[in-house]
Order: C-alpha cells, then structure tokens, then sequence
C-alpha cells in the first residue's frame, strides 16, 4: 500500500494525497539571507578522480532524494512524523554527514569529495558533479528548486545556492535546474531518471522547525509515491545534510520504495554510501569517494 503522510494541527495522518505545490507552498519566517556569499575557488588537489567505468542500472523508476538541513538522528526521530516514516518504510540508524558546514556535505553528495571547502560560500568547481556525470551518460536529471525565480546563483531567499549543490560545477547555471513548480507536470508526464528536490530554507528545516519541514514532505511526498515513476521500482531517499553541530554528525537516511518491507540497517553509512547507491541505481560510475563506499544494498530493493 502506497501511503502519504500529513500532519495536520499536531496529528500524523495517512492517505495518498496529491496536493499541488510552487514557491509559496508553506510560509517562510525570514530571518535574513543566508544564501552564501562567493568565494575564490578553493584548491583542485580534493578534487574526485575520474569516475569508475559505467555500470549496469539497476530498477527502472526514477530516484528521488530530497536533502533536509541541520537536525540530529535523534531529534528526527522523536518527531512523530519522522518516526511514522520509520515505521512505514526503511531507515538507516548509523548514518554520518561528512563534516560541517553545509556546503562541502552537498558537494560529497553529489560528487563524491568536499574539494577542500570548508565554508558555505560560493565557489566555481570543475563540471565533475553528478549532473555531468549524467549527461554524459545520457541519463535524464532535473534538479526541482523551490524559490528558484532566475537562475541558480541569483535567485533571492528564501532559496539558497549553498543548499543546490548543483550550481557549484562547471560555472554556468545547467538548464536542469528548473523551479519546483514544475515537479508537479513532471510527475504526471515524463520524469527524468534523476529528481533531486531542494526545498527553500524554511521548509528544509534550516530557519523553521521540523513541524514546518514534516507539512511541507506531507504535500510533496504524497505527489511522489502517486508517479508512475516512482510506482515503477523508483526510490526517494530523505537525508539531512548535518546533524545539529556535533563532532558525531549522525543523520537520518530514510528509504522510501513501493512494497518495501519495514526494516532499518544500522551499518555505517555516510554521503558517499548514498552517492555510490544513487550511480549505481543509474548505472553510472561511481565518482571520488564512492568509489569505495559500501553501497545501501541491504536498505533498497533490488
């Protein structure tokens, strides 16, 4: 059973709900841009080795992944939405970010190494992400930002350019980076292989609490889990990028497949083991650091 999930006024609900979205889904509390400033272009020395030859994909249906900001394992899951997730789906219990801030998590995410940065400012890397990567394979990707009004390095808050990893590879905006008003079209046509979802910096938890962040999954999610894309062996994996600010930076990574049965993993996972999942998903090769990562194989279906 494909089940939705929406809390409304403090209760969890189930249902499959399709409730259509844009850039002003949920309220924002502005407190101030925090989109990240440019900064000179970090060294290249930490820069990924060229991918491992292309594999074979694996599954048919699209993959999701939507990325969440700064909440430990342990207060996601004493939300009761959070921990009706767990109960539904699967959840890896020993998942680590890579470092702090931000940004260098996103750039792990999405090419497998940090390229030295250390700060959430701006910085134009090599075109070695994932979106690269894809293209030169020829597999379909979207990257679906909510706020995106002009393009992916001067859209203003609540949409953030240190959250949309994305813009960081090769300097120009990529034309795969589309606002979040056209997920809804997308699911209910033709949906790329890749769909990477950022929401803006309240509803990915970074100025708004998780209360806000649980509404604004029980309006997305639902619209996900109803695509034929989705239905057809696809996946959505919901990850944070760090916890709360400590030395231990344990996340939650929840699995969210059609007829998945109930289970969590807890070996040791980190944004690599969801990098190298995600390419081999796609049958691409892995990149950087996933080249050695253990893949999530235990966690999603063959």
């Amino acid at each position: 059973m494909l089940l939705g999930w929406l809390r409304w006024g403090g209760v969890v609900q189930t249902g499959l709900m399709l409730i259509s979205f844009g850039l002003g889904s949920m309220s924002c509390v502005q407190r101030g841009p925090s989109a990240g400033t440019r900064s000179p272009s970090p060294s290249t020395s930490s820069s990924p080795s060229s991918p491992s030859p292309t594999g074979t994909a694996s599954g048919g249906g699209s993959v999701f992944v939507i990325v969440l900001e700064n909440q430990s394992y342990d207060q996601v899951l004493n939300d009761q939405y959070f921990s009706g997730l767990a109960s539904q789906y699967a959840i890896a219990t020993n998942y680590h970010a890579i470092t702090h801030p931000s940004a260098p998590n996103y750039l792990a995410l999405t090419s497998g190494s940090t390229w030295g940065v250390r700060d959430d400012g701006y910085h134009v890397l090599p075109a070695q992400g994932l979106g690269d990567q894809l293209d030169a394979a020829g597999v379909s990707w979207n990257v679906y930002a909510e706020g995106l009004t002009s393009d992916c390095l001067n859209s203003p808050y609540p949409y953030a350019v240190k959250h949309n990893p994305f813009a960081y590879y090769g300097g120009p905006c990529s034309p795969n980076i589309v606002p979040m008003t056209t997920l809804a079209g997308d699911l209910a046509g033709t949906t790329p292989r890749l769909a990477w979802i950022i929401p803006n910096m309240c509803n990915d938890g970074h100025d708004c609490g998780l209360s806000t962040v649980a509404s604004w999954l029980g309006s997305v999610v639902p619209q996900v889990v109803a695509s034929a894309a989705w239905q057809s062996h696809g996946l959505l994996f919901i990850t944070w990028d760090e916890d709360d600010g400590s030395s231990v930076n344990q996340v939650a990574t929840f699995v969210i497949a059609p007829d998945l049965k109930v289970h969590s993993s807890g070996v040791r996972y980190d944004h690599y083991s969801l990098l190298a999942t995600i390419e081999d998903r796609l049958g691409v090769g892995r990149r950087g650091a996933a080249k050695s990562a253990r893949s999530m194989s235990d966690l999603v279906p063959a």
